[in-house]
């Protein structure tokens, strides 16, 4: 297992996850000026080793792949969402590998165990508070799509007050696929499942949110590119910054 600093100035590889947390905290109080407490420094260093032992999945992308297939999650899927998560989805970036898309809920905030995120966003799937696809290629899950309703994400509370109300809209807030997969078409397949679903649903208009500043690897790609949102007919509908509202209507 391993843990990297999240400056990328230091990485310390190991067997045992208590002396790689204890060399990573004396490595950032050393070197880093952090204001977080001990505690939630020690608690994202065991999370980041955690993660790098769990998330045991192939890294190397395949030149090819079968048909993709895309489902909601379902009561019968939540457990290929959590092979996914647990050891799919991150095997070359495990300092996400606790993640379990609940951010875009819950918002910034303390680091917290990932085994409490895990359980909470399997509740949110199971109470239909959180909504997402997965795409199986081969018969195994290569990628997933969170695709609730934006007043479900505390991420983007207040966005566009002027425009439409926050329960008619699909907000796309996560793609993540795995290494295999990836720059094969799997989000655009998710995409299009999304579209294809939304007014069904009872959703007016469906968006995403892209990076206008993007490093073109593959974790930064994490809210989609800008192309991918053009190619299924979005429009922008607002710039933030940081990134842009892209918006097509659920029924067009």
């Amino acid at each position: 297992m391993w843990i990297e600093c999240f400056e990328g100035d230091e990485r310390v590889e190991g067997a045992d996850a208590d002396a790689l947390v204890e060399a990573m905290f004396g490595h950032i109080r050393a070197a880093h000026d952090v204001e977080l407490p001990d505690d939630e420094i020690r608690l994202w260093a065991r999370n980041f080793a955690d993660a790098s032992a769990r998330e045991d999945g192939p890294v190397e992308r395949l030149d090819t792949i079968g048909a993709i297939d895309v489902v909601p999650v379902t009561e019968d899927r939540i457990d290929d969402w959590l092979t996914f998560f647990d050891r799919d989805a991150f095997p070359d970036n495990p300092d996400w590998g606790s993640c379990y898309c609940l951010h875009p809920h819950t918002g910034d905030g303390p680091e917290r165990p990932w085994r409490d995120l895990r359980a909470d966003m399997v509740e949110r799937l199971r109470a239909g508070a959180t909504v997402g696809y997965l795409a199986y290629i081969d018969g195994r899950v290569g990628g997933w799509v969170n695709a609730s309703l934006r007043s479900t994400y505390r991420k983007y509370d207040g966005l566009d007050p002027e425009g439409p109300a926050p329960d008619t809209v699909v907000g796309v807030s996560c793609f993540v696929v795995a290494p295999p997969y990836r720059r094969h078409g799997v989000s655009n397949a998710l995409l299009g499942r999304v579209v294809a679903d939304s007014a069904g649903r009872g959703a007016r208009f469906v968006e995403g949110y892209p990076r206008n500043a993007a490093d073109g690897g593959d974790a930064d790609a994490f809210c989609g590119p800008r192309s991918l949102f053009d190619a299924h007919r979005f429009t922008p509908a607002r710039d933030e910054g940081r990134f842009t509202v892209m918006r097509r209507d659920a029924r067009a």
